[in-house]
């Protein structure tokens, strides 16, 4: 893995590097061939408290974790349980999902193969005076709507769009205000 770590009003010295890439490397355990993929680490300071953005971008899968806290270590801490949380919960789902169509048991460990989604941010300002802040781009992976609701809750957001694996169309699946989820399909 190749680490990215950014700090946003704090000086990110060797000695809080080395023990981001220690924690965070502990998840190549997860895979039987190690990730190839960029770690990015952004680490800020505001009003006495730290926040660590861990984002992992892989094949089939984006993990991304952030954790508050007045320690800066312990937060790092946090923000790693919380990525080998998502990762044991996809790695079984992918399991058991592939077992039941007789599918071969260790799936996870063959997703390494492309990149996942490349982001790009730009800022922008309507004519209208409606103002966007952040605009992202990436690749639509094909799945299915049970996985695209997993993608979504591992990334915390309440909506997520991806391509239809049965019939290629653009999806989106977003989360109800019963907690159920719902999804929205082109005519």
């Amino acid at each position: 893995m190749k680490y990215n770590i950014r700090g946003e009003n704090l000086e990110v010295t060797g000695a809080i590097k080395s023990y981001i890439e220690k924690k965070v490397s502990k998840l190549e355990r997860y895979f039987e061939t190690p990730p190839t993929s960029d770690v990015n680490v952004n680490l800020s300071v505001y009003n006495d408290e730290q926040e660590i953005e861990v984002t992992i971008p892989m094949p089939n899968l984006l993990l991304r974790a952030e954790e508050n806290h007045t320690d800066l270590y312990a937060a790092i801490d946090l923000v790693v349980d919380k990525l080998e949380r998502q990762i044991r919960k996809y790695k079984t789902k992918i399991n058991r999902k592939n077992r039941q169509k007789g599918a071969p048991k260790h799936i996870f460990a063959e997703m390494e193969k492309d990149l996942l989604e490349g982001e790009a941010e730009q800022e922008q300002e309507d004519d209208n005076g409606l103002e966007v802040v952040r605009t992202k781009r990436f690749d639509l992976k094909p799945m299915d709507s049970e996985e695209a609701i997993l993608q979504m809750d591992m990334l915390g957001h309440s909506f997520y769009v991806f391509t239809n694996a049965e019939t290629g169309d653009t999806n989106v699946v977003y989360r109800r205000h019963d907690g159920k989820y719902g999804l929205i399909e082109p005519n």
